[in-house]
């Protein structure tokens, strides 16, 4: 049924049906309006709303118009991934990234407007209705006196969705929600977390680290380049990444760290080469270590010159 342009999509399915999460979205729109300084309207997302419209009428870009969901599929992805680098540093660069990102999602939402799909204001709706399902300590009576408190109320309210999600002849998995077009690293923290919380856990990490060792041990084993040696090498990696788990560490943050910290650090063995009138290629491994030990020092002397800072 369509009301005001948009279909009607259950917003609220699985957690009380439709209207019940309307209604609890209007009462926690209610509650946050009466708060002073709550924001109001936003011309310029409904003139970015329109723009993006008439990119794709007849007349107008035959880019835009020859989009689908599967075409921009890349697009999303790696403007999301712009707009988290851009998180780094903060800013104006970091406005216009997320203006990228949320260009895709206006173009998506349109390309599903024009096949009668949903609109715009169907993707807003929803995710409001999750919203305030999923915080029933901000916008009910639940109680959240920390964030890992707020962690259970999340996994409780996500089951419940699922539940209502699924029939009862096929009911969705545990794991099945974890996105598999996730990067390897943060898909195996978040299917290890879930299996974790339903009970599937080693008893200490000490533990975890003699799985590390057993699953190397068993790469060992295979023959060099194999297809088993490849995966027990993911077997490996799976472990470390259980770990981190453990040790209460982001493992896709934690290895990102370290691939900024290789790129500062190799920025600094070119600049030094460069200042010596060579070039990296060709130097030979033991110049390339004294290159590596000295862009080390010189790292670690700016670190201890600009006080507490990054510790890698």
């Amino acid at each position: 049924m369509e009301k005001d342009g948009t279909r009607d999509l259950g917003a609220g399915a699985g957690v009380g049906g439709a209207a019940t999460g309307c209604d609890a979205a209007a009462r926690a729109d209610e509650q946050s309006r009466a708060r002073a300084g709550a924001p109001g309207a936003h011309p310029e997302f409904d003139r970015l709303v329109r723009t993006v419209w008439r990119l794709r009428q007849p007349d107008g870009c035959p880019w835009d118009r020859a989009q689908t969901h599967e075409s921009l599929r890349r697009d999303m992805v790696e403007e999301a991934y712009e707009a988290a680098d851009a998180a780094l540093g903060g800013g104006a660069h970091l406005a216009e990234e997320l203006g990228d990102v949320l260009m895709q999602v206006l173009l998506n939402a349109q390309v599903a407007a024009d096949a009668g799909d949903f609109a715009i204001d169907d993707v807003c709706r929803q995710i409001n209705a999750k919203l305030v399902r999923r915080h029933p300590h901000v916008f009910g009576d639940a109680v959240a006196a920390d964030a890992g408190a707020v962690g259970a109320i999340w996994d409780d309210v996500k089951r419940r969705e699922r539940e209502g999600r699924s029939g009862a002849d096929a009911p969705e998995g545990l794991l099945d929600s974890v996105p598999r077009s996730l990067p390897a690293l943060l898909q195996c923290q978040k299917i290890s977390t879930r299996a974790a919380r339903a009970g599937f856990e080693w008893a200490s990490v000490e533990d975890v680290w003699d799985q590390v060792a057993s699953e190397r041990r068993e790469f060992e084993r295979e023959e060099r380049g194999s297809e088993e040696a490849t995966e027990e090498f993911g077997d490996v990696l799976f472990s470390l990444v259980n770990v981190a788990r453990w040790e209460g560490i982001d493992a896709e943050a934690a290895l990102d760290a370290s691939n900024r910290k290789f790129r500062r650090r190799w920025r600094a063995m070119e600049r030094m080469a460069r200042e010596e009138g060579l070039e990296l290629d060709g130097l030979g491994v033991e110049r390339l270590n004294e290159l590596w030990r000295r862009a080390k020092a010189e790292e670690r002397a700016g670190d201890a010159g600009t006080g507490p800072g990054r510790a890698e």
